[in-house]
């Protein structure tokens, strides 16, 4: 029986020495180009691509092993606990979920090794709904630690097809693929997807390229976090139903994605970010519900004042904004958006995708 009660703590008294501590991080990602082209069934019927990367805030996750057959998970994030026996069914109430349904899958896969009892420590270096892919790279990290708890060796496509199906299939939440792919490689990408499979391209961007981006990016949080649902529900409908905007600005966003992608590995910068806005003005588009009076201002004011483009990187609905900005014009935009009361954060990008551990007990 899955307990609830926020005070959950772990008890030092069952730890079991016999077997490492081990830890996991997974990335989270800015989506440049092609977001919504992984969304179902647009893959299946048009092939889907994404331009991404990863960047230096994480999933983190912590699991020591336990002695008393009890699995404990603890969310920083949600401030909350729960807690139930390795033999107990895993109950779906909207009380991390997410955690457990990876438990739940993977211990019942072919070859795992009993897990026993376990604490498992959950924190995210951003709030779920902020735009960044963050619940996709917790569900990452977790399969990647349950996953070597139990003696599995999963591959980087393994972990982010599991995620997928995890998230999308048994939890049924709305989305499509491309963070859990992002979280599980790392790097640069552009992932394509087919009717049939996902196919992450690696790209190679030169060093100077990417710290020329990174001195003249912005990473704005609008204050709000958003549930992409109602986003993503409302852009299929949109699909689906033929809707001429909808079709333009998805298949626009394929196209984007593709001349972005040739942008980026040749080291074109501000090319790169004047395409960042066609990108944006594209994804408008797919959703009426997409942008905000408040993203609007932002994006408008930026732009007046520098911007060479700027974009919601996620749904939509809130969350963060990118802008590439002439590093002479950076401190000006930077100005601006914080007038509107966004905040601001610097960007490095992550080479590295999903990385497990052993830490001390």
């Amino acid at each position: 029986m899955t307990a609830t009660d926020d005070r959950l703590l772990p008890d030092r008294d069952a730890v079991d020495p016999s077997r490492p501590v081990l830890r996991a991080r997974a990335p989270l990602r800015i989506s440049f180009a092609g977001g919504g082209t992984d969304v179902t069934p647009f893959p299946q019927r048009e092939g889907g691509a994404v331009l991404s990367a990863t960047i230096s805030a994480f999933a983190f996750s912590t699991l020591r092993p336990r002695s008393d057959g009890v699995i404990t998970v603890q969310s920083l994030d949600y401030g909350m606990s729960i807690g139930f026996g390795v033999d107990d069914p895993v109950e779906f109430d909207g009380k991390l979920d997410l955690p457990k349904a990876a438990i739940g899958r993977i211990r019942n896969i072919d070859g795992a090794r009993p897990s026993g009892g376990f604490d498992l420590f959950l924190h995210t270096q951003a709030p779920p709904g902020s735009g960044l892919g963050s619940s996709s790279a917790v569900m990452v990290s977790v399969i990647g630690l349950v996953a070597q708890h139990c003696g599995l060796d999963l591959t980087p496509y393994d972990v982010a097809e599991l995620a997928y199906r995890l998230e999308r299939e048994d939890l049924g939440i709305p989305g499509g693929s491309q963070d859990q792919y992002a979280a599980a490689f790392g790097g640069f990408n552009f992932i394509e997807f087919k009717p049939d499979e996902v196919i992450v391209n690696p790209l190679r961007v030169r060093d100077d390229t990417a710290h020329e981006l990174e001195h003249n990016m912005l990473l704005a949080f609008t204050g709000n976090t958003r549930v992409s649902d109602h986003i993503i529900e409302d852009q299929r409908s949109r699909y689906e139903g033929g809707n001429s905007d909808a079709l333009e600005g998805l298949r626009a966003q394929k196209v984007l994605a593709e001349r972005m992608k040739v942008a980026l590995v040749r080291g074109e910068v501000d090319e790169f970010g004047r395409m960042l806005g066609e990108a944006w003005a594209q994804k408008r588009k797919m959703s009426d519900r997409i942008s905000t009076p408040l993203i609007d201002e932002a994006v408008t004011t930026a732009l007046d004042a520098g911007a060479l483009g700027g974009k919601v990187t996620g749904a939509g609905g809130g969350g963060h904004l990118i802008f590439v900005c002439e590093f002479e014009r950076r401190h000006i935009v930077a100005q601006e958006l914080l007038r509107l009361g966004l905040t601001l954060s610097e960007i490095t990008f992550s080479q590295h995708g999903m990385t497990t551990w052993r830490g001390q007990h």
